[in-house]
């Protein structure tokens, strides 16, 4: 599966944006779909998923919500109240499962990451 995501930029502390990607070449439905992101010295982290439920990461939740369109091939990822420390390069991300997501092992296909910058 190939992966586009769109969507980030330049915010405000406090503001929102909402990420999108789109799929091709796979079974959209059949994928569980998530969001990673990476900030300057860190390593890659998990956000969120959406699996038979939806999963976040303790740094978002409450904050940032994923959604999918499983009809137009897309997942979302609205981020509310955005704070500096949210500032990172995004990334989409599919796999068979939630669990083999989180892994971000060979198995995982990703998108081409989308940077979010969070001014305060």
């Amino acid at each position: 599966v190939q992966l586009q995501a769109c969507g980030g930029g330049l915010v405000q502390a406090g503001g929102c944006l909402r990420l999108s990607c789109v799929a091709s070449g796979g079974t959209f439905s059949s994928y569980a779909m998530g969001w990673f992101r990476q900030a300057p010295g860190k390593e890659r982290e998990f956000v969120a998923a959406s699996g038979e439920r939806a999963h976040y990461g303790d740094s978002v939740k409450g904050r940032f919500t994923i959604s999918r369109d499983n009809a137009e091939n897309t997942v979302h990822l609205q981020m509310n109240r955005l704070r500096p420390e949210d500032t990172a390069v995004y990334y989409c991300a599919a796999a068979i499962t939630v669990a083999t997501l989180k892994l971000q092992g060979y198995n995982v296909s990703w998108g081409q990451g989308t940077l979010v910058t969070v001014s305060s």
